[in-house]
Order: C-alpha cells, then sequence, then structure tokens
C-alpha cells in the first residue's frame, strides 16, 4: 500500500502535522520509534506537574527516554544524558510543561517568507485553549493545547521569593507571558489541564486513531530514506528485527533535533567529507547537524527552610520567570526562571529536601555545536556536541546574568526562605564571582542546559549557505521531502520550544494541502 504521506516521529510537530493532514482527506502513515501508547497507558508519573518523579524513576524513565542519548554542554565537560522523548508524544511527553510562545520578534529576526509574525500568529491561536486570555484575540480558545496558569496562592515558596525580589528590584510585572510585547515577571503557562500533563499525543492522536485516514505505527524505528533519483519515494523502518520500506507521495520527517538529522545522514544527505568517512553514498552535501543551538542554564542553589521546602511529590517545579534585556538594544534576550526543586540541574547537583535553586539562560543565543553519527547503525546515538558558551557575546551575558541572579538569592525577600546564606552552598560560584576569568571557567565547568534542541537542518532562503531546507521545509535538491520540526528553526526560539513546535506542525499540515 501506498500512501499520500508519512510522517516519521509522534512528538510535538509530528503528531500535529499527521492528525490535521488526516482530517483533510489524506492517508497518513505517521511512524514512531518509541512505543504507540493510548492516553490512559501513560506512567502517572509522567502526568505529574513535577517532572522529577518521572526521571527518578527507572521504569517511567525507560519507557518515554531514548536511552543512551548523550551530549556535552561544553568543551570542558565530559558527555552527560540528554533527555529527550521516545514514543507518541515525543518530547512533549517528558518536558517541563513549559507553554510558552517565542516572542513574535523571533519571526521577524528569520525574516523567511511565509514565517513572519502575521504569518505564524493565527496558528499558535488555533493549537491553544487558554483558560485565562483565551478571550483575547492573539489568544485561543477550544484548541487541542490547553494553557494553565498556576494562582500565586498556589506557588512554592521559590516562585514567590524570585517574584518578590525581581520586583523590588525594579523589574516589571507581566500576568501574561504570552502577550505581544510581553516582558518582566511571569507566572509560566502551562499545558496541562486538572494537574495533569496533556501532550500532543493526548491532544492529537488520542481521538484520531480509529478509523478515518491516520495510521499510528509504534515501535517503527526508520533506518533512512529511499529515493529514486532526486525523489523521495519511501522510508526503510526496522520493526520486529526486520527492515521494511514504505512508500508515500510525500515524506516528513519530524523526529525532533536529534534524530531527524540522523535520518537525513544516514540517507547520505549531510556533509560530505563526514558521510564519505563513514562510507555513505554522498547524495548532497548539506550541513545536516551543523548549528545546533539550546539555551544554557546556571544555577544559584537555595538552601531551603524546612517551612520552604515542598513536601507534596507532585508539586510543581517552577511556576515563575523573568525575561529581560541584557542591553538597551536587546530584547528579552535573558530569562531568570525559579526552581521550587532543583530538577533541571546536572547531575550530582543536590535535588533533595531543602535544594531549591534561581536558575538563569541566555534566551537568545550565538553559540552554534553539532552533530554527527557514530555508527550507521540506527540503534546507535548521534554523538551531540552543544559547544554553549563557545560565542564570547553568550558568555558575557551569562556571567552579567549570574551576577543578576547572585544579588536576587541574597535579596530579603529570598533570605526569609533561606535555611542560611546560599554563599556556603555554591562555594565555587562565589569563589569566581569576583574575576572575570575566573568566572567563565566556572560557567564551562558547571554550565547546564535547558534541553530546548534546535537548528541542526536549518531552514533559509536562497544562498544561505547554512540552510538545509527552504521556507516550505522542502529539503534542498530534493522533491517529496520535508523536515518539520524544531531542528529547522533558524536559531533557538527566546522561549522553551514545545508550542514553536506544535505551531510548525500546525502551519505546515495547511500548507501542505
Amino acid at each position: 500500500m501506498g500512501w499520500d504521506l508519512i510522517v516519521v516521529g509522534a512528538g510535538s510537530s509530528g503528531a500535529p502535522l499527521a492528525t490535521r493532514s488526516a482530517q483533510r482527506g489524506k492517508r497518513v502513515l505517521l511512524l514512531e520509534a518509541g512505543s504507540d501508547y493510548r492516553s490512559a497507558e501513560m506512567p502517572e508519573a509522567w502526568r505529574s506537574p513535577n517532572p522529577g518523579r518521572a526521571l527518578l524513576d527507572p521504569a517511567a524513565a525507560a519507557h518515554l527516554l531514548w536511552a543512551g542519548l548523550d551530549a556535552t554542554r561544553t568543551d570542558e565537560q565530559p558527555p552527560a544524558p540528554y533527555w529527550r522523548g521516545k514514543g507518541a508524544g515525543g518530547s512533549s511527553a517528558v518536558n517541563g510543561q513549559i507553554a510558552i510562545r517565542p516572542p513574535l520578534e523571533d519571526f521577524d529576526d528569520w525574516a523567511l517568507a511565509g514565517w513572519s509574525r502575521d504569518d505564524v500568529l493565527p496558528y499558535f491561536v488555533k493549537l491553544e485553549d487558554d483558560e485565562s486570555y483565551g478571550h483575547l484575540p492573539y489568544h485561543g480558545r477550544g484548541g487541542p493545547t490547553p494553557i494553565y496558569r498556576t494562582p500565586d496562592h498556589e506557588w512554592g515558596a521559590v516562585d514567590a521569593a524570585l517574584c518578590r525580589s525581581a520586583l523590588d528590584a525594579g523589574y516589571p510585572w507581566s500576568g501574561n507571558v504570552n502577550a505581544p510585547g510581553a516582558t518582566g515577571v511571569s507566572p509560566y503557562p502551562i499545558n496541562s489541564r486538572s494537574g495533569r500533563r496533556v501532550s500532543v499525543n493526548d491532544a492529537y492522536l488520542e481521538a484520531n486513531r480509529d478509523g478515518g485516514g491516520l495510521t499510528v505505527r509504534g515501535d517503527a524505528l526508520v533506518e533512512r530514506v529511499v529515493f529514486a533519483g532526486e525523489r523521495a519515494t519511501g522510508v526503510d523502518v526496522r520493526v520486529g528485527g526486520k527492515t521494511v520500506t514504505e512508500y508515500a507521495d510525500e515524506i516528513v520527517l519530524s523526529a525532533g533535533a536529534i534524530h531527524s538529522p540522523a535520518i537525513l545522514l544516514r540517507s547520505g544527505i549531510g556533509p560530505g567529507a563526514e558521510l564519505r568517512a563513514l562510507g555513505v553514498e554522498v547524495r548532497a552535501d548539506l550541513p545536516v547537524g551543523r548549528g545546533l543551538q539550546d539555551h544554557p542554564l546556571a544555577l544559584v542553589e537555595i538552601p531551603l527552610t524546612a517551612e520552604a521546602t515542598a513536601t507534596d511529590p507532585d508539586a510543581r517545579h517552577t511556576n515563575v520567570c523573568v525575561r529581560y534585556a541584557s542591553s538597551p538594544t536587546a530584547s528579552n534576550d535573558m530569562l531568570l526562571t525559579a526552581m521550587n526543586r532543583n530538577v533541571l540541574s546536572m547531575a550530582g547537583a543536590d535535588t533533595g529536601a531543602g535544594a531549591g535553586a534561581f536558575g538563569v539562560w541566555v534566551n537568545q543565543c550565538h553559540s552554534r555545536g553539532l552533530l554527527r553519527l557514530t555508527s550507521l547503525d540506527p540503534e546507535a546515538q548521534p554523538r551531540v556536541q552543544e559547544r554553549m558558551l563557545s560565542d564570547e557575546r553568550d558568555l558575557a551575558r551569562m556571567r552579567d546574568g549570574l551576577r543578576e541572579l547572585v544579588e536576587l538569592a541574597r535579596a530579603p525577600a529570598t533570605a526569609k526562605i533561606t535555611e542560611d546564606s546560599p554563599d556556603s552552598h555554591n562555594s565555587a560560584l562565589f569563589a569566581a564571582l569576583d574575576d572575570d576569568r575566573a568566572l567563565d571557567r566556572y560557567l564551562l565547568s558547571a554550565v547546564a542546559d535547558a534541553q530546548h534542541a534546535t537548528s541542526t537542518c536549518r531552514m533559509g532562503g536562497a544562498g544561505d549557505r547554512d540552510a538545509v531546507v527552504d521556507p516550505d521545509c522542502r529539503v534542498l535538491g530534493f522533491d517529496g521531502l520535508r523536515v518539520i520540526d524544531a531542528s529547522i528553526f533558524p536559531s533557538v526560539p527566546r522561549a522553551n520550544t514545545n508550542l514553536a513546535a506544535i505551531m510548525a506542525g500546525e502551519l505546515m499540515a495547511d500548507r501542505l494541502r
């Protein structure tokens, strides 16, 4: 059987793309490397408002995370686990449930036909069911993705301390971080309903598996794209230990910023010298895997009093952020976040009782990393080098941002929730704080990431030597092959990436009609 459309990856872009395409009458095969499960079968730990529940549960983690996927955050750090979702819902099933839109200025910066603020805004509206602001013209009500904001009386102690300290320091209040032009202190919008995660598996796939034009096939690992000349005609898929070929009029890779480029590389599309070294016939010499970005994250640990420590295992890990500009010519290029539990820290950091944190990340990045194949075996994970803070512009802003964060950690509102001075729990940081070179060394050794991988199959206009796909997401030089997920973003948005990835799936489903 030939399909109208094969979508590879049932994550934040692939699920809406496949669902909408099937609703418009296409025969769609959605292939997912992980399990295809019904919403009722999702491990309860992943429904929790606190992602630490699942990350510390080996069975839950094994169910929905790629095993063996590591990344180096900087060139000075050893590899450490890089959390990417595997299974229906992709990373929307395992992330921190943050539903922030990118500022519309991001799309002005992209300057790509069909991706202007006016082009993308209707799809951000379409995808959401905003409990608080759905009545406004730039928000949506009744869409697949619920948008919820925790009321301040339910915030954790660290949420309240960051909010109060930032307001006292002169940051403005903005109740809706997703409003055009918003900046300052805001409650996080969250993709949950009744305190439970809603992934794209729940929002898009659950009601559309039975009947209609959508077929979802789990445990189906795509090895490579199949071609007839310069036209993609299908994919080789490993199912039950055997390889089968599925054919379609159009092939879309939506396997995410790590695995979409890996599939292209195995298919002979990527840097020529790298492919030849692996014994791969080069179909097109394109910068696949180059340009990787993520948000670098640094922490100040907050030693909490017993009263301020979250004791409910399902208490939300974060509810408050602060977006700000690092200079008069910048806009929302930095972000501060509260962590009632230090669940986003690097391995080895204290995440136990009494351990909270303030975090700062560079929201608009210049540093770029890379992804390479280690083997042609699709079971083998690629080598990921994020190379965060390798651009001096990012390093300088992170220095300043961390110093600002320390001042907020020392503020009176924060002192009310601390067991003792944060200085004693951040000895390496505070020893380096007043010396730029020492602080740089500290940051390069300690910086984490926000798990927001993008830009490994970058989208660009005519003549862009960094581009892998054009503004219609077509892989350059080929017919019938597109990439539609966060890997195509020219740069990491100034926001968590989930809503932007869903938007891309919604927008391109309309374009593929």
